[in-house]
């Protein structure tokens, strides 16, 4: 053990140098506060609350034999102080320390024990102590592979918690309903044994209980542990074969990020296209790739939800996964880059209120709540309730916004094996003078931030958004479970702006067109899959068996105004309104998509683990389109049948329990629409992925992951040689990378999330480009976010947060004719949390850098400037 933890050291230092520079901000601990002397007194507070999922940390109260709290004060030179230079660090790290490896709760006559079963049975007997109603036991040399907790296993306790604390322990937390427990710790062959009896409530005063909130959302920090997106299983990160982040509640909180797009900005090969228009939508790529219009490849819970321009509501939102590479296998027509999966909040079995409010510059202002809790006495019936509102203007004139979102859910559960959840989202995002983009002058330069580009008037822009479904879940047994979703999207879309579509005249004069359009974009979503586990022989199999269908329409009608005055950049004069517009088009279309898939998480051995799927998709495109030009109205129909299959395996040896070795290989499709000369139909484009990697934990609470891929994509539509007016399918793209990311605690208080991505995207075949390099696609990418929270004394509660955002130079489109400069962003926090108090400043862009996000020819789309918001929370 202890050559491995000083394996694991230097395998983490390794990475870490690698990512380019980023071991400097890791291996400087942050500033202490301001000592006062070895004479200074910190008051122990005598109030203890129980966290989710476990006790808080401790708060080193001292009891008095009856188990009383004091207030009695000590020395700060008293108190054990972490590791802040790297020799103490790595004089922890030889301490030899015993893993438990399992916890079980199990009822006796008496009350109920709880077992630790350890790696090799030597755990040493702790010492137990009452505060308030709950019993304590902390183990020293200790560390535990996966936290546990249980709420209400018997009558009279409210919960039991087995979870890791700073300096290699691990602490018991039994909590009683009305007075501390009782229990007797005694070793045995398989670990520790805790043999535990009711205590008498009247030795619990009012003054000593302590509040057990079981929310059942897990907490795991900066260290998620597992995920759903890539097997449509709870899976553990180290045994999924292929590249996979979680973004967990805890970092969407600290960086208070306002959209899904800004919230994966941590992840590496992800890179921000930029808002549409000012709206918590956007565009955003993974390995080089652009998410499509199909919704396939924005999931919520699992189901193809939205697409680029739709508004999700992120308070919604737990926590985000970001699943890069080919996800065919599981969700269908996607491109091949990977999908984004947010995992929503669900409704709570004890109460639960937060009320907020956060304000910022440009009139931002956003009052919300988060209610939960049962609705019946017997629990069965549970509910929460998310709704915010939210205003702000913005540098630009005329611009003002607001969303507005409200978001019920109801959780039933019918015994202990059957859950339907139902759930509705409503958002509405509404701008009367749209935000507009920018537009390179002749020096690369780009036109002043605080310049309306275009005629506020007509000026509307406004997406209405409305979710609603359910999940249904019945297990049979512990071995096989029944799950079933229906999901309903409709969206309105109403788009009336101007904007510049022609080119820039000596710096000044800009052609602007103006448009008014408006589209219903409605997608219903069905799946239903059986769930089993079962053994052949020595080897476990996990089987996933399922078949899903849905229906895409779109209604798109456009009009426009042939007599738009051009824009005088520099004296710019808004005095327009359109006095008609006429039709320019419609369409509507219809993407109706069945599939069934399987697949089979195989456990060949405690060290071995296979994955392996396929999936069958038919798909079946059908637009008409009404042209209105000069010369009379054409109308084209196009329909187009495709199949599919997609298939994965990986492969993941495990040589430690804290390393993981995967390879893998998986193909994805996505259906290819275009105009050939002889009118035939063209085949899907695939993606073909090579994958191999490396997982690690490191020092219990920080893991690390580097992952090497080749990503080919083929079928891809080029221009036609001998008439640029069709296209032909030759050609091929080739994206090749290197991720690296490391997140979770490194000391106490000390959280980071560090993230390096290479990526190499050519066009290997094209009629034109070949040999280009893909357009918005940067060679190097890094991220650094990290946090400090002050543990104990006076500034308890105090944290501090910095990021540091870097996005090298790239091509501005495949044409290679432009390139966009690199650009460097830092965020910074400032906040204050403690019992359900919370408070927090956070700055983005603290310099105010300005700086394209993405662009070609005259047009760019623009990061947004110096912002500063304040929130405050209740909790109760």
């Amino acid at each position: 053990m202890r050559s491995w933890r000083k394996l694991s050291f230097q395998v983490w230092l390794w990475l870490v140098v690698v990512s380019g520079g980023v071991a400097n901000g890791l291996l400087v601990f942050p500033a202490r506060a301001q000592e006062e002397g070895d004479r200074l007194l910190v008051n122990r507070q005598p109030s203890l609350v129980i966290g989710q999922p476990s006790l808080v940390e401790d708060q080193s109260q001292l009891t008095t034999d009856q188990g009383q709290i004091t207030n009695d004060s000590i020395l700060l030179s008293e108190i054990e102080q972490p590791a802040t230079t790297i020799a103490d660090w790595m004089a922890q790290i030889e301490v030899s320390l015993i893993q438990i490896t399992e916890v079980r709760v199990e009822s006796t006559e008496a009350g109920l024990q709880v077992v630790l079963e350890a790696a090799d049975g030597s755990l040493a007997v702790p010492e137990t102590r009452s505060i308030g109603n709950a019993l304590i036991a902390d183990i020293p040399n200790a560390t535990i592979a996966e936290e546990f907790t249980q709420a209400n296993p018997i009558d009279g306790i409210a919960l039991v918690s087995v979870t890791s604390l700073p300096g290699d322990r691990v602490r018991v937390a039994i909590t009683g309903t009305d007075a501390s427990p009782v229990a007797e710790a005694r070793s045995e062959e398989q670990g520790l044994v805790l043999a535990v009896t009711l205590g008498n409530a009247d030795t619990a005063t009012e003054e000593d209980a302590i509040q057990v909130v079981v929310t059942g959302e897990q907490d795991e920090g900066y260290n998620p542990s597992s995920a759903s997106t890539a097997t449509r299983t709870d899976t553990p990160l180290r045994d999924i074969p292929q590249a996979i982040t979680v973004v967990p509640r805890q970092v969407l909180e600290d960086r208070n990020v306002r959209t899904v797009n800004e919230a994966i900005q941590t992840v590496p090969s992800v890179v921000d296209g930029g808002d549409i228009f000012g709206s918590p939508a956007g565009g955003v790529s993974i390995r080089g790739f652009g998410l499509g219009f199909s919704a396939r490849e924005n999931l919520r819970d699992g189901v193809p939800d939205a697409d680029y321009i739709d508004i999700i509501p992120i308070g919604t939102v737990e926590r985000v996964e970001v699943l890069r590479g080919p996800a065919s296998i599981l969700y269908g027509n996607v491109e091949p880059g990977g999908v984004i999966n947010r995992v929503t909040r669900q409704p709570l079995s004890e109460p639960y209120y937060q009320i907020a409010f956060e304000a910022g510059n440009y009139g931002y202002v956003q009052p919300s709540i988060d209610f939960s809790g049962p609705l019946t006495a017997d629990g069965n019936v549970l509910y929460r309730l998310i709704a915010g509102y939210e205003r702000s203007d913005y540098i630009q004139p005329f611009v003002e916004e607001e969303l507005i979102t409200v978001a019920p859910s109801l959780t039933v559960n019918w015994g202990d094996q059957t859950t339907l959840n139902f759930y509705y989202e409503y958002a509405r995002f509404f701008s009367d003078a749209p935000k507009t983009d920018a537009a390179f002058l002749s020096d690369g330069s780009l036109t002043p931030r605080d310049l309306y580009l275009g005629y506020p008037n007509p000026g509307l822009y406004a997406i209405t958004n409305h979710r609603f479904g359910y999940r249904f879940i019945h297990e049979f047994n512990e071995n096989l479970q029944l799950r079933h979703n229906f999901a309903i999207s409709l969206a309105d879309f109403i788009d009336n702006r101007s904007g510049g579509v022609g080119s820039i005249e000596d710096d000044r004069f800009f052609e602007i067109g103006t448009s008014e359009n408006e589209s219903t974009r409605n997608r219903y979503f069905g799946q239903i899959d059986l769930l089993a586990k079962f053994e052949t022989g020595s080897i476990a199999h996990q089987l996933l068996i399922g078949f899903d269908a849905s229906l895409y329409e779109t209604d798109y009608t456009a009009l426009f105004d042939p007599n738009v005055p051009i824009f005088d950049i520099r004296n710019p004069n808004y005095d327009y309104a359109p006095d008609e517009v006429i039709p320019e088009f419609d369409s509507l279309s219809r993407l109706t998509n069945y599939a069934i898939y399987l697949q089979d998480q195989i456990e060949l051995s405690d060290n071995w683990n296979l994955l392996l799927g396929g999936r069958y998709d038919w798909l079946s495109d059908d637009t008409e389109r009404v042209e209105f030009g000069e010369t009379g109205t054409t109308e084209t129909r196009r329909i187009q049948n495709d199949g599919a299959f997609s298939p994965r395996i990986g492969i993941v040896y495990q040589p430690s329990d804290a390393i993981s070795l995967y390879a893998s290989y998986s193909r994805s499709f996505n259906q290819a629409i275009g105009t050939s000369q002889d009118g035939s139909a063209f085949e899907p484009s695939r993606g073909t992925q090579y994958e191999v990697g490396i997982k690690a934990d490191l020092l219990d609470r920080l893991s690390a992951a580097l992952a090497v891929y080749q990503l080919t994509k083929t079928n891809v539509t080029t221009a036609d040689p001998d008439d640029f007016n069709f296209e032909i399918q030759t050609g091929e793209q080739r994206h090749r990378g290197i991720e690296l990311e490391v997140g979770g605690e490194v000391l106490s208080g000390w959280n980071i999330i560090a993230s390096y991505a290479y990526t190499d995207a050519e066009v290997t075949k094209d009629t034109v480009f070949a040999g280009n390099q893909v357009g918005g696609v940067p060679e190097h990418q890094s991220s650094l976010w990290t946090t400090y929270q002050i543990q104990s004394g006076i500034l308890e509660g105090l944290g501090f947060g910095l990021g540091l955002f870097y996005v090298g130079e790239r091509p501005g489109d495949v044409s290679n004719t432009q390139t966009l400069d690199s650009y460097f962003r830092t965020d910074a926090a400032l906040y204050y949390r403690r019992d359900r108090f919370n408070a927090a400043i956070n700055v983005s862009n603290l310099f105010d850098n300005d700086y394209a996000l993405a662009g070609s020819g005259v047009f760019a789309v623009r990061n947004e400037p110096f912002t500063i918001t304040g929130s405050i929370s209740w909790e109760f």
